[in-house]
């Protein structure tokens, strides 16, 4: 929490400040025109590389796999999209290198291992089994045994 309120503070204050330096350098009207282009080529590229990550993950579900790394992608492609968006050319950079499919598929990859250490550290249900982390000492577990081998039992 800490440390998105950080961000909220920090990012605008750094973009202001670069875009007073580059607008000091090439003028006001030049760095407002530069930052309408990277928002209008951004999202020119996030639509066309969302569509392709899309149908990607639909061809996965259809051969009955999870898309796990194109969902991933698809939350940086959104990251990079909002990025984009803010004005400014710090966020536009960050914005941009998300847009790089090698880089994107790193972020991507890290954030399914973030996202599965958590799951697994939390002690939560992962394909179908339970940590034994979630039962709690003196648990008692009810049943009923029944021995099919009875032929194998001495009766003495």
């Amino acid at each position: 929490m800490r440390f998105a309120l950080l961000l909220f503070i920090l990012v605008p204050i750094i973009e202001l400040t670069v875009l007073i330096q580059v607008g000091s350098k090439i003028g006001s009207l030049t760095t407002i025109g530069l930052v309408f282009l990277t928002a209008i080529v951004g999202v020119t590229l996030i639509r066309k590389q969302g569509l392709e990550t899309s149908l990607k993950a639909q061809e996965k579900m259809r051969r009955g796999e999870l898309p796990a790394s194109e969902v991933a992608e698809g939350i940086m492609l959104i990251f990079a999209g909002l990025c984009l968006l803010i004005p400014g050319f710090v966020t536009d950079a960050l914005g941009a290198l998300l847009l790089v499919p090698p880089l994107r598929k790193l972020f991507a990859a890290g954030l399914i291992v973030k996202f599965v250490s958590a799951m697994m550290s939390r002690g939560t249900q992962w394909r179908g089994r339970t940590h034994h982390s979630s039962r709690q000492e003196g648990d008692v577990i009810e049943g009923e045994y029944v021995n099919d081998d009875n032929d194998l039992i001495d009766k003495k």
